[in-house]
């Protein structure tokens, strides 16, 4: 889908900061956010994106990256019945009254294990199209759902560098599909077919994309 999630190649955002000694968390909010959402284990990776991306801009701009995660969180427990507008308004009022909480004893960054990660490969029975150093175009490719096609790299030609395994679809698998797996490649952009003539000298872009999101140059 076309939102301003898919900020890639957009104008006017300024320049990238990079914060000396960066956290790995602002504020313990946010430590809270992220423990919550990766102790919510067989979640649904692509559907936790796509919901994301259906926040409204200025929810998306305003609130940050882990602010970003609790919307979507908050959007899914309502969607699927957990809680209700009116529970999260109630939470919402009840610490306001109560004040700012006390801060307890921050926890060692080794107290957290990561989960062991989820394997997206899958077997499919047919050969992929395309081959290691062909040249394709990618498609006009806009579904009204999930995609992983960046927009500044649609209707551009590349080369492919590297086939992978067949994967979890996203475009399907964020919507309660199915998993309809599909190949996936590595394909070399120059920076030139992306960006024209401002585009630097010497840069190239890697982009991970599924087969249905290319064709023959």
């Amino acid at each position: 889908m076309n939102g301003i999630h898919d900020m890639g190649g957009l104008h006017g955002f300024g320049r990238v900061e990079v914060e000396t000694n960066e956290p790995v968390f602002h504020e313990r909010w946010e430590a809270r956010v992220f423990g919550i959402v990766q102790s919510l284990g067989g979640a649904n990776i692509d559907a936790g994106r796509h919901s994301i991306e259906r926040l409204d801009p200025v929810t998306y701009l305003r609130n940050g990256y882990y602010g970003r995660w609790l919307a979507a969180l908050e959007r899914t427990l309502r969607d699927v019945g957990i809680l209700s507008d009116e529970e999260l308004r109630a939470r919402k009022r009840r610490r306001r009254r109560a004040g700012k909480a006390v801060r307890p004893p921050t926890t060692p960054a080794s107290a957290w294990k990561p989960s062991p990660g989820i394997d997206y490969a899958r077997r499919v029975e047919r050969p992929a199209l395309f081959r290691d150093g062909q040249t394709v175009r990618t498609r006009n490719h806009q579904p009204p759902g999930h995609t992983r096609l960046p927009a500044y790299a649609r209707c551009r030609r590349g080369t492919i560098l590297h086939r992978h395994a067949a994967m979890v679809y996203p475009d399907d698998h964020a919507h309660g599909r199915g998993e309809n797996p599909q190949y996936l490649y590595t394909v070399r952009f120059d920076g030139r077919e992306l960006w024209g003539d401002a585009a630097e000298p010497g840069t190239v872009v890697l982009l991970d994309l599924f087969e249905p999101y290319l064709e023959p140059a």
